[in-house]
């Protein structure tokens, strides 16, 4: 089954980079140091945490997975959860690596929010309590810092020139055993997922289970690459996919909470959607990059920049997106007193706007994860009319609601319940309106289906089927 993903932002989130054409993509490098030299060398620079949390465990043996976001359109995501100590007692184990040798630790944030006290464990057996200097919940990073000094940070490599297919490694304390080593390689790069913000993930399929949550993931030269963050399980433990935070972002973070305490976003006021060629080729686009508007805040920046949904950004100051990895750190670089531009693609058209950003009010909701058409169903929709008190729970006009979903559209994650707004941009009031889009595509091409699921909005591609036109 196809599998596709992509976030909605809160913020406006988007990677300028380099485009993908200008340089090839990595190929994928062995292993110059062993993991057993790589826990030789590197291992001093990893330490187990353990808290004592604000809550006292129900008496289940098992942890429940912290997070468990219900818009995830089928997505099993779970953090790893620092693991019970004992049973009953509300102390947990958890993973971390030295960043300075002045003793700041970085970590998961996940693990740290609840709790009331830290103790560092270093691999020489000494014990420190720990201070939290900052956290950062969207992108699940934490700095502690504890009173010793002489450590031994292992160096931070660059994520950016990971491949897909490089071999990496962590070190952790799953299940309570410090310095347990797992071993892997580089599944994806820039996977979109829920809660993340500006977090294009790093996938492998390197063993991370409860206890190893802020563990370091290592490359082939021994250099820290990722801080390991994310599981898909269906129970909470690995299940051979696993999700990392790209070292660049989360040390860029440490420094920030090192300077702040806290990570000040600047905010867009649009919720966004990553592209990928599926969509492209939906919009009419050739360049499968950008960040796609799928919803603007009334009043916000977005909105007063004349925004619309539909709108591709495709460059951000002139740097040209590629994804929303990073955008909303750059944004915050940017700051929020002078006004910076953005270029659109709409209808076949570029555009320029200018916009000038807010600080992200603390009401803001965290950036949720658009519905991954995993779930979505297929041309074989039956449909209904959405009515006045669905509509006005939702806070939309008009509107499909969809009864069945099989066939192509559930291939892509349609389900029942789910509410179609708009298809290739037209508006559906009626099941005659989605009739009247069908009635004008040609074998082959692709329908951009919006859609809403627990309030939260997504595109989702269709290619109609070449075979038969529909």
């Amino acid at each position: 089954m196809k599998s596709y993903r992509a976030l909605l932002a809160g913020l406006a989130v988007c990677a300028a980079v380099i485009p993908a054409s200008a340089h090839a993509e990595p190929l994928a490098r062995r292993p110059s140091l062993s993991a057993g030299a790589i826990v030789a060398s590197r291992g001093a620079g990893v330490v187990e945490i353990s808290t004592i949390n604000a809550w006292v465990p129900s008496g289940s043996a098992e942890p429940e997975p912290e997070f468990a976001p219900p818009d995830t359109f089928g997505d099993q995501l779970a953090r790893p959860q620092p693991i019970s100590l004992a049973h009953g007692e509300a102390r947990d184990l958890a993973s971390g690596f030295v960043l300075t040798a002045d003793g700041y630790i970085v970590s998961s944030a996940h693990v740290l929010w609840d709790a009331q006290e830290a103790q560092v464990r270093l691999q020489d057996g000494r014990h420190f309590p720990a201070r939290l200097v900052g956290l950062d919940r969207i992108s699940d990073v934490a700095l502690l810092k504890i009173d010793a000094t002489g450590l031994s940070p292992a160096p931070i490599g660059d994520s950016s020139r990971l491949a897909v297919g490089d071999w990496v490694a962590a070190i952790g304390s799953p299940f309570g055993f410090p310095g347990s080593v797992t071993a892997g390689i580089v599944s994806a790069k820039n996977r979109a997922l829920s809660g993340s913000g500006e977090t294009g993930f790093l996938q492998t399929d390197v063993a991370i289970n409860p206890g190893s949550s802020g563990s370091p993931l290592f490359n082939a030269d021994g250099e820290i690459v990722g801080l390991n963050s994310l599981i898909y399980s269906g129970s909470g433990g690995y299940m051979g996919v696993s999700f990392s935070v790209p070292i660049n972002l989360a040390v860029d973070i440490a420094w920030r909470l090192r300077s702040q305490g806290r990570i000040r976003r600047a905010w867009l006021g649009a919720r966004l959607q990553g592209m990928t060629a599926a969509l492209a080729h939906s919009f009419g686009v050739r360049d499968p990059t950008g960040a796609l508007v799928v919803q603007v805040t009334p009043g916000g920046p977005a909105a007063q920049a004349g925004l619309l949904r539909g709108d591709i950004i495709t460059a951000f100051n002139g740097a040209k997106v590629r994804d929303f990895s990073s955008l909303a750190l750059q944004m915050s670089d940017h700051g929020t007193s002078t006004p910076g531009t953005l270029e659109v693609w709409r209808e076949g058209l570029k555009r320029t706007a200018t916009v000038l950003l807010a600080e992200a009010p603390a009401s803001a909701p965290r950036p949720l994860a658009a519905p991954a058409p995993g779930d979505l169903p297929r041309l074989g929709l039956a449909l209904a009319e959405s009515g006045r008190d669905l509509q006005a729970q939702l806070g939309i006009k008009g509107g499909l609601l969809v009864r069945q979903a099989a066939g192509l559209s559930r291939s892509e994650g349609i389900q029942a319940g789910d509410v179609l707004i708009a298809a290739n941009e037209l508006s559906l009031d009626s099941v005659e309106d989605f009739d009247r889009v069908l009635s004008r595509l040609e074998p082959g091409s692709s329908l951009a289906l919006l859609v809403m699921r627990d309030g939260n909005a997504a595109y989702v591609p269709l290619r109609i089927p070449a075979a038969k036109k529909r």
